[in-house]
């Protein structure tokens, strides 16, 4: 029997090993899942959730590294959640992000998780929105979420933070990618990283030119700011900190942090609730009342719906 409430002390006192069982008891849909969220509830709320999205290459897990820096810089405790694509094959995952990270693994004020997708789509694993509870509750005031990076379907990751950024990197075609993911109305601060290539410049004009375009903002609306980087040589990340704070404090002016985190916890209760009806109608799997629907639906007697709607009522 797992101790709960002892692994939650623990975890509030910043024991890396307590943290580290309690996001295995969420990816796992431990029993004791129901019990351990009721624990942590009353210490949530408090970590400021930015989330990075960007296709791969063009530095996600660099600039999520030099971020972690700046923010100790400035003497913040640091939760990062990297989540990497999990193989169709084989169902593993490399877990390669926290290669990228190495210089903070000795730091008992970061702490460092690297999730496998397990399939997921949109960028994060199902078991995100809960290991970002247990981070919050851990004591953590920021918590950086990177996303797969898989390109055109990483928008999920907005609903999950509360400032999301946008990478992009010259000569990858990636203000067009940008445009055709929907990624434009994601992204709270955009950032061109490697700036030291050539066509960093045309990227941020190409990138501004595609914001004005779309824009319907009007006057105290938040707008993106575009920023280029070096992340490798940690060159212009202190500009993009200055610019998450400043987005954090205009979301808490104008109320919109309170909406956003409203509706991510919709969200999170909403997934959770068709987790349940999935594993209910798992079971039904090769039940005789589906079997009878389906012979009432070939020979003409039920309509599918009609046969959806008794199936549904059977199992409330």
């Amino acid at each position: 029997m797992t101790d709960v409430p002892a692994l939650v002390d623990r975890a509030r006192k910043g024991d890396p090993r307590a943290v580290a069982r309690l996001i295995s008891m969420v990816e796992d849909g431990s029993p004791a899942l129901r019990e351990l969220m009721s624990a942590l509830a009353p210490h949530t709320g408090n970590a400021y959730i930015i989330g990075l999205t960007g296709a791969p290459g063009v530095g996600k897990s660099t600039s999520t590294s030099a971020l972690v820096t700046e923010y100790r810089a400035r003497g913040k405790r640091i939760g990062v959640l990297a989540v990497d694509p999990s193989s169709p094959f084989s169902g593993g995952a490399l877990l390669g992000d926290r290669v990228r990270m190495q210089e903070h693994a000795t730091d008992p004020e970061v702490y460092i998780r690297s999730m496998a997708s397990r399939g997921h789509l949109g960028g994060l694993s199902a078991a995100t929105p809960q290991a970002l509870r247990v981070l919050d509750a851990a004591g953590c005031d920021v918590v950086l979420v990177e996303t797969v990076g898989v390109g055109q379907s990483e928008v999920e990751v907005a609903s999950a933070a509360d400032t999301s950024v946008v990478l992009l990197a010259p000569g990858m075609g990636d203000g067009i990618q940008a445009a055709k993911a929907g990624i434009l109305e994601i992204g709270d601060v955009f950032v061109v990283n490697k700036a030291d290539r050539d066509g960093a410049d045309a990227t941020a004009r190409e990138l501004n030119h595609m914001l004005a375009l779309g824009e319907r903002r009007e006057a105290g609306d938040w707008r993106p700011p575009i920023i280029k980087t070096v992340a490798a040589r940690a060159e212009g990340v202190g500009e993009v900190v200055e610019a998450l704070e400043k987005h954090r404090a205009w979301l808490a002016e104008t109320g919109k942090l309170a909406v956003r985190r409203r509706a991510r916890a919709a969200a999170e209760i909403e997934a959770i609730a068709f987790a349940v009806l999935r594993s209910r109608f798992g079971s039904l799997h090769g039940d005789s009342r589906i079997a009878a629907l389906a012979d009432r639906v070939v020979d003409g007697s039920l309509d599918p719906f009609a046969a959806a709607d008794e199936l549904l009522q059977s199992v409330e």
